[in-house]
């Protein structure tokens, strides 16, 4: 099949590329001029493993191209994929000015039957809407369905290539049947292949991740409670997993979620539950608890102090929000290093990978560390806000040789307390007493 991938952020690039890996011919194209000159040269403006061999592979194969030209691309396609920003806007509601403005593109360039796919994440009711625009400009027949992504950063190529569901909204059967051949090489199983109606789908994505963002931040105010009362997260955390009614995942402690996804998905969602009529109490409780715990670290770093870090140097291990990312965005690290900053610290950071990205958010007002060794040397504090394999796989004794802090904040529990503290540290963990 010939497809044309409309914006080349995260979403577009991971989609275009893999669905290429899966035999088609798609030309990703973007407005960003020097992006996609970058991309034609093999530069892969985000990190995600995997995914800048993928694109070398698929580009050489001749499956995979970049462009700046959108009617050409939309031309020669048999489907579109939307798949540009829906960022928040100061009401928490998406901003769909630059989907509207892709609807608005493409519908003249569409020639024969097309199935134009919304692949960003947008309010209920968005696809509906691109119908409209699409019936009032395009000559050439065509479809909306609703294509939701699931796509983890860190493990996206893999998501993609291999996805536990593929959710697609349509009522009609002619795009059905194309959605479901083109996504057939990736199933194992076609039941995998979920159809639903527009909104459904649409809904779907949102609420996958506004359970899974409510999950963590129950999980968090439980491990609050385990230190008051004295239980053990760890121990918590295993009996509850074992209810096959709930599962294992994401049901660790720790200092967070951000991400480009659960902050502005659970924001949007709270905004399409107050348009309805509904406050959506849940979401803002989840909400509320999550700007909470992404700054636990640093005010117990300024409690332990005294209040006072003017003179001290904070090590804090890992800056991106999540492993296997340099994504910046909401990451607990910012909130971390801001009030750290506040009250005096000199801020020592390190990140596999994040370090440049990082730096753009933070500035210069926090010293970049070239390795977690570098980070700790002259540390008072030592902060965990990353669980890194680099950082997890390290012993407490070689951190214990490393510096002569024997003061840590784990934001993440990657270390066990009792070792910890053999090893001569002052541990403080995330729900362990």
């Amino acid at each position: 099949m010939k497809l044309a991938v409309i914006g080349t952020g995260y979403v577009g690039l991971v989609a275009g590329t893999c669905f290429a890996h899966g035999g088609n011919h798609v030309c990703c194209v973007d407005i960003d001029e020097r992006k996609i000159a970058a991309l034609r040269e093999g530069v892969i403006p985000i990190y995600e493993p995997g995914l800048d061999k993928l694109v070398r592979t698929n580009v050489a194969s001749g499956r995979l191209t970049f462009s700046t030209d959108t009617v050409t691309a939309v031309r020669a396609a048999d489907v579109v994929f939307i798949a540009v920003g829906t960022p928040p806007g100061e009401d928490g509601a998406a901003d769909l000015s630059h989907v509207l403005a892709v609807a608005r593109a493409i519908a003249p360039a569409l020639e024969g039957y097309t199935v134009v796919v919304m692949k960003s994440t947008v309010p209920i009711g968005t696809c509906t809407r691109i119908e409209k625009v699409l019936e009032g400009l395009a000559t050439a027949d065509f479809d909306v369905a609703s294509n939701p992504e699931f796509l983890k950063e860190g493990a996206a190529v893999d998501d993609f290539l291999r996805p536990e569901r593929v959710v697609v909204g349509t009522t009609s059967e002619r795009a059905r049947a194309i959605l479901a051949h083109l996504y057939a090489p990736f199933v194992a199983d076609k039941r995998q292949i979920l159809f639903t109606d527009l909104p459904s789908a649409e809904m779907t994505k949102y609420a996958s991740n506004c359970m899974l963002a409510a999950r963590i931040s129950f999980m968090n105010e439980i491990a609050a409670l385990c230190e008051t009362v004295g239980a053990t997260i760890d121990d918590v955390k295993r009996g509850v997993g074992a209810d096959s009614r709930i599962g294992p995942k994401f049901l660790n402690p720790g200092i967070g979620y951000g991400g480009s996804c659960f902050p502005k998905d659970v924001k949007a969602l709270l905004r399409i539950g107050l348009e309805a009529g509904l406050p959506m109490e849940m979401l803002q409780a989840t909400e509320r608890v999550n700007e909470m715990q992404k700054g636990l670290l640093g005010r117990r770093c300024i409690d332990h102090f005294g209040g006072d870090l003017k003179g001290r140097t904070i090590a804090m291990l890992g800056l991106a929000f999540k492993p296997e990312t340099d994504d910046m965005r909401e990451a607990p690290a910012l909130v971390i290093a801001e009030l750290l900053l506040a009250r005096g610290a000199r801020v020592v950071g390190y990140d596999p990978v994040a370090r440049d990205t990082a730096r753009a958010e933070l500035g210069d007002d926090v010293v970049y560390a070239a390795s977690w060794r570098d980070a700790v040397a002259g540390a008072d504090a030592v902060l965990v806000a990353t669980e890194w394999l680099e950082l997890r796989s390290i012993e407490p004794a070689e951190l214990a040789a490393a510096t002569d802090c024997r003061l840590v904040f784990d934001g993440r529990n990657i270390w066990s307390t009792q070792e910890m503290r053999a090893a001569g540290f002052e541990y403080v963990g995330i729900g362990r007493p």
